[in-house]
This record gives C-alpha cells, sequence and structure tokens, in this order.
C-alpha cells in the first residue's frame, strides 16, 4: 500500500514538475492577432502577456475607433492565448499524472 502511495506521490510530482515547466515554455509561445484590415495588430505570449502593439496611423485620427479595434483584436487575443495555455497545462497535468479512476 505504502509503495502504492509514494508512485502516487512522485507521480504527481513529475505532474507539478512539467505543468511549471508548460508554464515557463508558454512565455515563449507567441500570439499575434490582427483587425481585419490590418490596421491594428497585437502579439502576446500564451501566458497572456502583451509583447507589442502596432497601431496604423489612419487610426490615430478618430479615438473612438482606435478604442473599438483595440477591445476587438486584444479580446481575439486573450480568447486565443488562453486556448492554447489551457490546451498545454491540461495535457502536461494529464501526462504526468496517476491513473487513477474516474479522474479523466
Amino acid at each position: 500500500m505504502f509503495g502504492d502511495l509514494m508512485g502516487m506521490m512522485g507521480k504527481l510530482q513529475e505532474a507539478q514538475k512539467k505543468v511549471e515547466e508548460t508554464k515557463k515554455r508558454l512565455d515563449t509561445v507567441l500570439v499575434d492577432q490582427q483587425s481585419n484590415d490590418g490596421l491594428l495588430k497585437v502579439t502576446m505570449t500564451a501566458n497572456r502577456q502583451l509583447k507589442s502593439i502596432a497601431i496604423d496611423d489612419a487610426l490615430l485620427e478618430d479615438k473612438e475607433q482606435l478604442e473599438d479595434y483595440l477591445l476587438l483584436v486584444m479580446n481575439n487575443a486573450i480568447s486565443r492565448a488562453t486556448a492554447i495555455n489551457e490546451a498545454e497545462l491540461a495535457a502536461a497535468a494529464k501526462d504526468g499524472l496517476p491513473n487513477i479512476p474516474g479522474m479523466f
């Protein structure tokens, strides 16, 4: 019984290590998102850290339009980054966890 418990504890520690390594790797995975017309572009990591924003000069003339573009493009980028983040972390955790019936 203790052998099984010790084995499971080892597997859990291994899973935790894999998740932490995946989190670090996701800092290097870049998500690019742009408006349909290409006037606004943002880049963020899969950990949802904003890296860059490129705004075409044409958008600088209309504050409301720029705000709308920022909201739309940023929300799309965050959604894509979140999907990548969750999928990668779930895969890392599942691969490292012991086979516990009903867990997955």
